[in-house]
């Protein structure tokens, strides 16, 4: 077998994740009604905007809040733990690759792919913690008296917040997603490409809205 096999092998997997990212960039840009992540953003701002216009609804959107905390909560805690056990586990492997030990072998892919791996954990982490911050914030309008001065005021920023926290959250998920092509590929080089293949399948059933979903929805708006 070729010594240039397990570098191609991981930029293949590299290649398929960034090639279906670039595609969703593209679609999210031009036809950002076929994504569910679009769909899901509107779903939030409506129902603040809806809980926004029903007094007494103040405790119900502060216990939906927390429940959307607790996600993220776990999302960020796995991300967390998994990182600290990823970096006890390759320190050894970075040391020899990136080291100066004697025989330490630099044209390794794994200490690369290790690399990659804990890169995608510190992202699923932080943007999880930073979904935790505005799902926080957004909770604190929330419990303002609807119809109050002090909520109205405050409407456009608990937008923003729940918007931006359902698209950290999304993005925290999607990062712990994208680790399996990269163990994958540190365990077999061969089964790098095979199952980034089949992560990026299963992310287009769920980030794709079916056109006759969106027929339906254009039909009764």
């Amino acid at each position: 077998m070729s010594p240039h096999w397990p570098w191609l092998a991981a930029l293949a997997t590299m290649a398929v994740l960034a090639a279906y990212e670039a595609a969703l960039a593209v679609t999210r840009r031009r036809h950002p009604e076929r994504l569910a992540r679009s769909a899901h953003a509107a779903l939030r701002e409506e129902w603040f905007i809806a809980l926004s216009a029903q007094e007494g609804s103040e405790l119900l959107a502060v216990q939906t809040l927390r429940n959307a905390m607790m996600s993220a909560t776990v999302t960020a805690s796995t991300a967390v733990l998994a990182l600290m056990g990823s970096m006890t586990l390759a320190a050894p492997s970075l040391h020899a690759g990136f080291g100066d030990s004697p025989g330490a072998s630099a044209s390794g892919t794994r200490p690369a792919l290790e690399l990659v791996l804990m890169a995608l954990l510190f992202a699923s982490a932080w943007c999880s913690a930073m979904a935790l911050r505005y799902y926080h914030h957004a909770s604190f309008i929330v419990a303002m008296r609807v119809g109050s001065a002090a909520r109205q005021r405050r409407a456009d920023a608990g937008l923003v917040c729940v918007r931006r926290a359902g698209e950290l959250y999304s993005w925290g998920w999607r990062y712990l997603v994208l680790v399996v092509p990269v163990l994958a590929s540190i365990l077999e080089p061969a089964a790098g490409p095979a199952a980034a293949l089949a992560v990026t399948a299963t992310l287009f059933h769920f980030d794709h809205i079916g056109l006759d979903q969106i027929a339906k929805e254009n039909s009764s708006g």
